[in-house]
Order: C-alpha cells, then sequence, then structure tokens
C-alpha cells in the first residue's frame, strides 16, 4: 500500500506538465505493453484451439439457457472486461477522437483478445492456472518484469481519465455546474488539452482515500463493476438526445438502437448490483455526493442571476440617463464585466450612483455559455453601439472553450469595435450573497452549500484571463 500510495502523489504531480510531454513518455510503454500481452495469449492459444469457438454467439447462447442463473452472476466478473472502455469517450474532448479510433482498433482490442483468448486456451489446458491465468501466461522468470510492465501500463491507464477529468471540469463550469476553477492550457497547438490544479488535487486526495479505505484491488471489483455500467447505462440514455436533436434521426430508430444498448447495459447494472454491500455502494454514495453539490450549485447561481437582473436598468433607459448621473467621463475604456444580458447590471448602477464617474468608452460585456462544445469564430462576438461611447458585446462561447476577456476585445477589435485596448480597466462584481431572513427562495441546507462552493470559486480575474493589475472588483450584496 504504502508504494501504491507513492505511485499515485508522482502520477497527479506530473500533472501540470500536460498531456503531452506525458504522452511522449508512456506512449512507447503502452506499445510494450500491447505487444507483450498480446504475444503471450498469441502463445497459449495453441494448448487449446478450440477456445477460438467463443468467437461464435452460440457458444454464449448455450451457456446462458443451460446455466441461467450462473450466467446471470458471472456476468458481473465479465464485466470487468469492458471496464475501461468508458476511458474512450470520458476522454474523448482531450485527444480527440481519431487518436482514440486509430490506438484502439490498430492496437488495443486485437491486443486484448489474443491475451483473453490464451488465458482461456490456458485455463482448458491447465485448470490450476485459474487462480492467476494472466501472470501464468508467461515464463516462471519474466514473472517480476510483467509486473513491473504491468504497474507502469495500470500508471499510464489512469493518465486517460486523469485527463478526462479536466476535460469534464471545464465542461461543467460552462454549462453553470460547477463554480469557477483555474484552467492551466498545456499545449499551444491542442485546445483540448488542459490542466485543472483543483480538481486535480480534489481527485487525488479522493484516490488515495480509496486506496486506504479499501486497501485491496480485489475489494474494489464491486465499486468498479457499479461505477462503469451505470455511467454507461446513462450515456446510453443521454444518446438519445444526441440521435434526436443533432443527428436528426427518426425517433423510432433512435428508440431502437437505445433499447439494444441499454439492454445490454441494463444486464451488466443488475447483475453487478449484486455487489452493491460489497463495495458498490462507494460510487453511488459519491455520485450522489456530486449531484446534489451541482443541484445546489446551479440552483444558487440561477437565484443570483434572476435577482441581478430583477435589479438592473434597461440598457436604453440607462444610455439616454447616463451624462446627468455622472458628473465627468474619465479617459480610457471601461469594461464592465456583468452576468445580466440585457441590462444595466446593478454593480454598475451602484458604482455610478456612488462615484458619479465613468470612463470615455463604456464596454458592457456577457460571457455566454453555448450548447454546443464550440462555437465557431463568426458566431462568436456580437457587438452593438448603444451610443454616448457605450457599447454591448455578447461574447458566446462553447462548453469546451475557455474564456478569454483581453482575447475577446482583441477579436471585437478586428471585427470594427474601435477601442484603445492599451488603456483597458476591467470592472467585476464580487458578489456577497446572503440568504433572506424570512421567505428565501432556497433552502438553508443548499444554501450552505452554495455560499462554500462560492468562496471556495476561482477569482474571476484568474478564471477570465484578466491582468490583475487592470482589475477592479466593486464588492456587492446580494440577497435571494
Amino acid at each position: 500500500m504504502p508504494i501504491t500510495l507513492a505511485i499515485l502523489i508522482g502520477l497527479f504531480a506530473m500533472q501540470r506538465r500536460g498531456t503531452a510531454s506525458i504522452g511522449r513518455l508512456f506512449g512507447p510503454v503502452m506499445v510494450g505493453w500491447f505487444a507483450v500481452i498480446a504475444l503471450l495469449g498469441a502463445v497459449n492459444i495453441w494448448a487449446a484451439p478450440e477456445i477460438l469457438k467463443a468467437l461464435s454467439p452460440h457458444e454464449a447462447a448455450r451457456f446462458v439457457f443451460a446455466n441461467p442463473l450462473v450466467a446471470f452472476a458471472v456476468m458481473g466478473g465479465v464485466f470487468l472486461a469492458l471496464t475501461g472502455a468508458e476511458a474512450l469517450y470520458a476522454d474523448m474532448g482531450h485527444v480527440g477522437p481519431t487518436a482514440i479510433r486509430r490506438a484502439w482498433f490498430r492496437l488495443v482490442l486485437p491486443a486484448l483478445l489474443l491475451n483473453y483468448f490464451g488465458q482461456g486456451a490456458l485455463v482448458l489446458a491447465d485448470p490450476t492456472a485459474i487462480d492467476s491465468p494472466f501472470y501464468r501466461l508467461a515464463p516462471h522468470w519474466a514473472l517480476i518484469p510483467l509486473v513491473a510492465l504491468a504497474t507502469l501500463a495500470t500508471i499510464i491507464a489512469s493518465q486517460a481519465l486523469v485527463s478526462g477529468v479536466f476535460s469534464l471540469t471545464r465542461q461543467a463550469m460552462q454549462m453553470g455546474l460547477c463554480p469557477r476553477m483555474r484552467i492551466v492550457p498545456t499545449s499551444s497547438e491542442e485546445a483540448g488539452q488542459i490542466y485543472v490544479p483543483t480538481a486535480n488535487w480534489l481527485l487525488m486526495i479522493g484516490t488515495l482515500l480509496i486506496v486506504v479505505l479499501f486497501k485491496s484491488s480485489e475489494n474494489l471489483a464491486g465499486a468498479y463493476g457499479i461505477a462503469v455500467s451505470g455511467t454507461m447505462l446513462v450515456t446510453t440514455i443521454l444518446l438519445y438526445r444526441v440521435a434526436i436533436g443533432r443527428w436528426q434521426w427518426p425517433p423510432a430508430l433512435a428508440i431502437l438502437i437505445i433499447v439494444v444498448f441499454g439492454a445490454v447495459d441494463a444486464t451488466f447494472l443488475a447483475s453487478n448490483s449484486l455487489k452493491i454491500v460489497h463495495g458498490g455502494w462507494f460510487p453511488l454514495t459519491v455520485g450522489g455526493a456530486m449531484v446534489a453539490l451541482m443541484l445546489c450549485w446551479r440552483q444558487g447561481s440561477s437565484l443570483v442571476r434572476h435577482r441581478l437582473q430583477d435589479m438592473s436598468m434597461p440598457l436604453n433607459r440607462f444610455v439616454a440617463n447616463v451624462d446627468k448621473m455622472v458628473v465627468a467621463r474619465t479617459p480610457g475604456v471601461g469594461v464592465w464585466l456583468t452576468k445580466v444580458a440585457h441590462g444595466a447590471s446593478p454593480v454598475l448602477l451602484h458604482q455610478v450612483k456612488h462615484n458619479m464617474v465613468l470612463h470615455e468608452t463604456m464596454i458592457l460585456m456577457t460571457i455566454i455559455a453555448d450548447r454546443r462544445p464550440r462555437v465557431a469564430v463568426a458566431e462568436r462576438h456580437s457587438i452593438e453601439r448603444l451610443g454616448h461611447g457605450i457599447y454591448h458585446i455578447q461574447g458566446r462561447l462553447g462548453f469546451m472553450q475557455t474564456p478569454d476577456i483581453p482575447l475577446t476585445l482583441k477579436n471585437c477589435k478586428t471585427l470594427g469595435l474601435e477601442v484603445d485596448l492599451e488603456h483597458v480597466h476591467y470592472y467585476i462584481a464580487h458578489e456577497i450573497v446572503v440568504r433572506r431572513a424570512r421567505n428565501s427562495a432556497m433552502a438553508a441546507v443548499p444554501f450552505a452549500i452554495y455560499a462554500f462552493l462560492a468562496r471556495i470559486a476561482s477569482r474571476a480575474p484568474d478564471f477570465f484571463k484578466i491582468p490583475h493589475e487592470r482589475v477592479l472588483e466593486v464588492g456587492f450584496h446580494i440577497e435571494i
């Protein structure tokens, strides 16, 4: 266990270097790993060539109908042969589908099939090998080198899920399902390769706790089976929405496809549910906790936005009266980042009321999260000239894109925005959210969770990549 904990700490400490550098280090090892297990399996197939009958669905059907109860229980163990497949789509946004398809069909799938057939042939020829068929594939002298290679391969396989967590965390932030976290790009060529420090260290802590709690991989089998089979079933259900909304499939065809895949996933989940008391409870507990946190954050954020909208002033009214509300317009450009899409935010009104001074050029900027993964540059910016030196800019980003306010301004200038970007000052609201003593729209416990998440969220200047020396945060109380 100490060695395992040390390896995990080293793995998470390496994440800040980026996937590209880690891939250059680990790629050759993985090629070697799959080549070795394919060779070991192919050599042992000759011990019992009849194992190749496993390619026939007839053999599986015969076994199921002859031993239905045994087959149902066995499927929970057989499912562990599929674990790792969830990383294929969890990591899709990080390395892209092309790399995954090439690696899977050219190397991984053939190597796995040969190895599993080799293990089956070995057990048929020597039933005593059932205690450890994988390591019994190799001669005795190769045991230690194979264990070392398997350890390296396990570390690298974990990298796919760690990278997937970074991508999913960014998507959750853009979709309003979790607080802001600092995002660090790790590649100048691939937009999907990022590093999220907060997610990395939280994941490390959780992983170390799991090792200490479960102590062995055998104890984790039930937890892993429930987690992966549940994930696959949920993904299959969500596939229906994609097929109908994005691919424009006829509903009848989409339902047929989903029922076929869903039946397989549901069978595996039902079989693994026998292990709920033997570790399966853990992923269900963690998943439930994550859903609760997301729902509390989304509810609190939605109430704050609605409250800000109620307290805002219509833009046409603000523009018409701006010269009466201020006593001076100072040189430079003031960029007000606001959540209010169609009005002057209460933070701006608060500033005008107390200081009665604004910059000569005012930009009211709102960042809107689109439901698409990426928004094309031509659709990303909307610039509206309101008069009196005031502009309204809406930036639209997909859930796989990271906001960058200075870059947005540069892009808007190429589209005709006439501003001096050398003298830009940014204004951001520092919202202090409090719960009303009476008639609050949010219950006490969800509000406490939301308030805690808001306190630990990354600061807006860091998230939006705004230079700190040009930022002024305006404190503002909001009651919900």
